[in-house]
């Protein structure tokens, strides 16, 4: 299937990003170097379950699996699109630490040897402030974090203190800065004990959304952009399922493009949610998950959370204004990404369409993607 997308210029700065690409638990087990199986849920008591979930839904996996199998034709839509960036939410643990923490009920790992399924997709940045990435504990958020920095992988969001989890990304690009930062809220099921201090390891959390912890939030940007960066906001917040987007998230969104912001990407729903555009500037209020092993785990149809979409946002480099938005849709099948067909678009299209109006939200269909069209909108 063919997209239509011009190739980034001098014009735009195209960043490509995700929601939560969940690589652990039967992810990690059809990965080339699977680590232990073993998980402490009600459940099931093995990854492996997980994956043969998945072939009883669909039927058997292909024995040749490569370490990026999981992103199927996702791979050559981020190569053609020739990013600045790729920002993904990593909700999983890379390491091989057995301390799982206790009482949490789904506890996410990857074994450090299946990193090349990160590295080996060109991921650029992947953002850690969310309820999954101290799910084997302080040991295996010290292993996450050396794991990754080892890699080339750039971290946001949690750190062995405060001041390393509330640090930004940094990515250069023709002469520019691109500065993502992350958060999370405790309304995606982050334990408030997780959150970093001077002295412990964590995420950075936010005490709410209330305007106070916008402003401080944007005080935190002030201190270490220059002029000229482009900034970006992860933040994880919300339920898993739903399509309401609380006031409160809307309120700290608007707060902080007001305080320079120029892309939000939010995420914790499993499936999609609206898309804003606010001063010129895009909100992303659930990217939905991108890559996870829930094929095969009935309750939520009426979502088709099986449906993905991977964000091509186009920036303008000298104000941080968007230019152009598109949406490109995947269908997980057999725990791979694939081209979503034109029926599964026309799904997403109607119904993001329908479920956000209110935002001012409007999808049209460009050849085998989705593109935003809004008020005010360049050209």
């Amino acid at each position: 299937m063919l997209s239509f997308f011009m190739p980034e210029t001098n014009d735009v700065v195209r960043l490509l990003v995700a929601g939560d690409v969940m690589t652990g638990r039967g992810i990690d087990q059809v990965l080339p170097r699977p680590g232990d199986p073993r998980i402490h849920e009600s459940y099931l008591h093995s990854a492996t379950d997980y994956v043969g979930l998945t072939e009883s839904a669909s039927g058997e996996l292909p024995r040749d699996r490569s370490s990026t199998y999981p992103w199927g034709d996702a791979l050559s839509a981020m190569d053609q699109r020739r990013p600045a960036v790729r920002v993904i939410n990593l909700e999983t643990s890379i390491t091989s630490c057995d301390d799982y923490w206790r009482g949490k009920g789904i506890n996410y790992r990857m074994h450090p040897a299946n990193l090349p399924c990160l590295t080996e997709a060109g991921i650029d940045v992947c953002t850690l402030a969310n309820n999954h990435v101290l799910d084997w504990g302080y040991g295996g958020l010290a292993e996450t974090l050396e794991n990754l920095e080892r890699s080339g992988l750039r971290v946001t969001g949690a750190g062995n203190n405060l001041i390393e989890a509330a640090a930004p990304a940094e990515i250069h690009h023709q002469g520019k800065r691109v500065l993502v930062f992350a958060c999370a809220d405790t309304s995606s099921g982050v334990p408030r004990e997780w959150a970093a201090s001077t002295v412990r390891p964590g995420v950075n959390l936010l005490p709410d959304l209330s305007q106070r912890s916008a402003e401080d939030f944007v005080r935190q940007i002030d201190r270490l952009r220059k002029p000229g960066d482009l900034v970006v906001v992860s933040v994880h917040w919300g339920g898993n399922w739903g399509y309401e987007i609380p006031s409160e998230q809307q309120s700290f969104a608007h707060r902080l493009v007001e305080g320079g912001v120029d892309l939000i990407s939010g995420h914790s729903s499993h499936h999609p949610k609206g898309i804003e555009v606010y001063r010129q500037r895009a909100i992303l209020y659930g990217c939905g998950d991108l890559i996870n092993d829930y094929e095969g785990i009935s309750g939520h149809e009426n979502f088709r959370p099986e449906l993905r979409i991977l964000y091509s946002v186009e920036l303008d480099p000298e104000n941080g204004s968007l230019h152009a938005l598109e949406l490109v849709p995947f269908a997980s099948r057999k725990l791979r990404l694939c081209n979503a067909t034109p029926a599964d678009s026309e799904w997403l299209r109607s119904t993001l369409n329908r479920e956000y109006h209110a935002l001012g939200m409007k999808l049209v269909t460009t050849g085998a993607t989705l593109a935003l069209r809004w008020d005010g909108a360049p050209g």
